[in-house]
């Protein structure tokens, strides 16, 4: 799907058709990673020596982590990575954007100094199953735990499992709600507002159906992703790594997330990259996180290679938006599509609803929202790729 004649012009965006849309939003986990795999083709125009990688779960069901693997043809000067998927349900925008990356942007790169390494849904599971978290319930973006086989505490979240985990089957959609506000109240008496939700969203590794569960080991997904960026770090000089996700921040606008170990500020990060808005993971630009991705590669940096100059950033495309009353509509989602999933219910309308309300969190239908978001990577990748001297 060539989408290069159809540049964004600064302060709008053109509306995408229907039918272009359909074809950049994958229609299932299947569907995207046959697009994918195809791909090689174009990729090989400018890395012959480009090839397919594909990691197999171990699952009863077909479900690879595929990469395409392209070395710089006569110097290993730059590489560029880009991720998606490591919450499953998200990768239905995140591989729609790097299927952009592909068309759009691939044609501006060296290949004669520049690697690649695109993966296509780091959570299959995830993605297939319409899921945030993998088969084990680990949110993947709570494992990336730095060094490996810690298990942080996270007493705030302890005070208010009981609200955020609920162990019976749903009600209906009243109840649940009436549940949910009780619920609020008392953990608002209990940690307050700014409290509770940042003790909610830094990840929790006690209660393995709970939301945020960070997992009791790491993962095979995580494994497999630091084994990639272990080996490919090491053979080039720099490194940018582009990892795409959805659901939190202002609504309909896409922000750049930065790890806290990122030394240079939003303000000045904004500027360089021609890009706002520019948050960092800390309580007061977004909220903290324990066992982040983008804070691993950091953290290997930092160890392995403290001379190598690195960005590695998040695009975070918002969906309910960033009030008070969308962070707790965001929750109620969360909470119920949780308990729905592991303990069931008997209302077929609660389901549904929580299902409707699930993927519109995380994969809005809105042509709007999805041309908008269109846009905004266009700007973004220009503006990154542009600054740390790619294009």
């Amino acid at each position: 799907m060539d989408l290069s004649n159809q540049p964004s012009i600064s302060g709008t965006f053109r509306r995408l058709t229907g039918a272009e849309l359909a074809g950049l939003f994958p229609a299932s986990y299947e569907s995207s990673r046959s697009r994918f795999r195809t791909d090689l083709d174009a990729v090989r125009q400018a890395w012959p020596s480009a090839s397919l990688k594909s990691f197999q779960l171990e699952t009863e069901e077909d479900l690879t982590i595929d990469r395409i693997e392209a070395p710089a043809l006569q110097r290993q000067e730059k590489l560029l990575i880009l991720t998606t998927g490591e919450h499953g349900i998200e990768a239905n925008v995140g591989t729609a954007m790097l299927e952009l990356f592909i068309n759009e942007y691939l044609p501006r790169l060296d290949p004669q100094t520049t690697g690649l390494v695109l993966v296509h849904a780091i959570n299959p599971w995830g993605m297939k199953h319409q899921r945030r978290v993998n088969a084990n319930n680990v949110d993947l973006n709570r494992n990336f735990l730095f060094p490996a086989g810690e298990s942080p505490d996270n007493p705030g979240y302890d005070r208010i499992a009981a609200f955020l985990n609920p162990d019976k089957a749903a009600g209906s959609w009243l109840g649940a709600n009436l549940g949910f506000g009780g619920g609020v109240l008392s953990a608002l008496r209990k940690l307050g507002f700014k409290g509770a939700l940042g003790s909610i969203l830094l990840g929790q590794y006690q209660f393995p159906k709970g939301l945020y569960f960070g997992g009791d080991g790491l993962q095979a997904e995580t494994e497999h992703l630091i084994e990639i960026y272990r080996n490919w770090m090491a053979a080039y000089r720099q490194v940018v790594l582009l990892d795409m996700h959805t659901g939190y921040g202002p609504r309909q606008q896409m922000s750049l997330v930065n790890s806290y170990l990122e030394q240079r500020s939003s303000a000045e990060l904004a500027e360089r990259y021609a890009y706002n808005p520019v948050v960092s993971t800390t309580p007061d630009e977004f909220y903290a996180i324990q066992g982040d991705m983008i804070d691993y590669v950091y953290a290997l940096r930092a160890q392995s290679f403290p001379e190598k100059p690195l960005y590695a950033t998040s695009f975070e495309y918002g969906t309910y938006g960033d009030s008070i009353f969308d962070h707790l509509s965001e929750l109620r989602t969360m909470i119920l599509e949780n308990q729905v999933f592991h303990f069931g219910t008997d209302s077929g309308p609660l389901r549904q609803r929580v299902g409707e309300d699930f993927q519109a969190l995380y994969f809005p239908q809105s042509a709007d929202w999805q041309a908008k978001a269109v846009q905004d990577a266009r700007q973004a990748f220009s503006g990154i790729l542009r600054a740390e001297g790619y294009t």
